[in-house]
């Protein structure tokens, strides 16, 4: 787990509990994060939408974190990507989401993490845009799981888990960010298998 949000969510917060799939309601478009997007950064680092990742950042972690976001959007070479994410056929800004590295029990893995602004929750958009993260880090094929770890009590990213066809493992302990203890379940998606994104998985 990704103990620094600034290199993406330490949990998967502020998910919507929609159906989602990628159609109706649900249906989005990742688009790489650049320097426009900081407004959407700003938006997203309300009271309520980091209630799960310890508060707001400060202006100065908020700076920080866009061009980290900017950073991995750019590098090629660096695994993983953060994306602004689009509702369709609106073209409105939803919120967040990316992939990068970490380390799971020894292993180089995917993790994943987003952040759907609150008029725009309940309609699917987090588990669209989860499987289509999903599709974009298998397409990119540097490691086979693709990890989440949302906060026990955050019972919509958690749906949203389940729906985009990841495998819960069980609860660990964090910290998040560090010295605030943090219970989270880990999920794990295995980027070989075939059909696990399926609509209404």
């Amino acid at each position: 787990m990704d103990t620094d949000r600034t290199t993406g969510s330490a949990a998967v917060d502020a998910a919507d509990s929609g159906t989602g799939g990628g159609t109706g309601g649900g249906a989005v478009r990742l688009e790489a994060w650049s320097a426009d997007d900081f407004g959407l950064l700003q938006a997203v680092n309300s009271a309520e939408l980091t209630a799960h990742l310890g508060g707001p950042e400060t202006d100065e972690q908020l700076l920080a974190r866009q061009r980290r976001y900017e950073a991995l959007s750019a590098d090629a070479d660096r695994p993983g990507s953060m994306f602004r994410i689009v509702l369709l056929p609106e073209g409105t800004a939803a919120g967040s989401i990316g992939f990068w590295e970490t380390a799971w029990e020894g292993e180089p893995v995917y993790e994943t993490g987003w952040t759907v602004l609150p008029g725009l929750q309940g309609r699917g958009v987090a588990t669209a845009a989860t499987r289509a993260v999903v599709e974009r880090a298998r397409a990119e094929g540097r490691f086979r799981h693709l990890y989440a770890f949302p906060s026990t009590d955050n019972g919509a990213s958690n749906a949203v888990c389940r729906k985009a066809g990841f495998t819960l493992l069980g609860e660990r302990d964090f910290e998040y960010p560090p010295g605030r203890p943090m219970r989270c379940n880990a999920w794990r998606l295995d980027l070989t298998a075939e059909g696990v994104t399926a609509p209404g998985a």
